[in-house]
């Protein structure tokens, strides 16, 4: 169960502000009129969740050239996130939110399976969010190997 209803294509997305990996204050208004990839991960420098960033990091030049941003959000301390971004060289912000209130505005936190038990944590999500603030796609419960291209696809970037 999710702390909330789940978001579908044509709900306007939740708006929110958060601090980056720098301590930067980040709004998604302040992407209005352009495309927006939101994704929620567990936890940086994890290895799931590094090869999930690092596959938005290779294919940050095909989604900006269609007319996407990228903004990745944990539960980290922005801190962690910069320790995370120098890591692996990422090149979009890292947003933390730590108090879970946008998680669960997405739905992305919520009961999951691990290990075959049922446990409370971040549900690795995707949301596409358009040039009116507006989500297109939202995608619950990814797996983080192979989930870019998957996204690609859907938005007709090719693999």
């Amino acid at each position: 169960m999710t702390d909330s209803t789940r978001l579908e294509a044509g709900d306007p997305a939740p708006q929110f502000t958060l601090t980056d990996q720098d301590g930067a204050s980040v709004s998604l208004a302040g992407f209005a009129g352009e495309g927006v990839v939101v994704y929620f991960y567990p936890a940086a420098l994890t290895p799931a969740c590094t090869k999930q960033a690092c596959d938005f990091r290779d294919s940050l030049g095909s989604l900006e050239t269609a007319g996407y941003r990228v903004l990745g959000i944990s539960r980290d301390t922005p801190e962690k996130l910069r320790a995370f971004r120098d890591a692996e060289g990422l090149t979009f912000p890292l947003l933390s939110d730590a108090d879970l209130t946008v998680h669960r505005a997405y739905a992305a936190w919520g009961e999951k399976n691990l290990y075959g038990k049922t446990v409370t944590g971040v549900l690795r999500s995707t949301f596409v969010i358009d040039e009116a603030g507006l989500v297109t796609l939202a995608l619950y419960n990814v797996r983080a190997t192979g989930h870019v291209a998957s996204l690609r696809k859907k938005l007709g970037l090719g693999d």
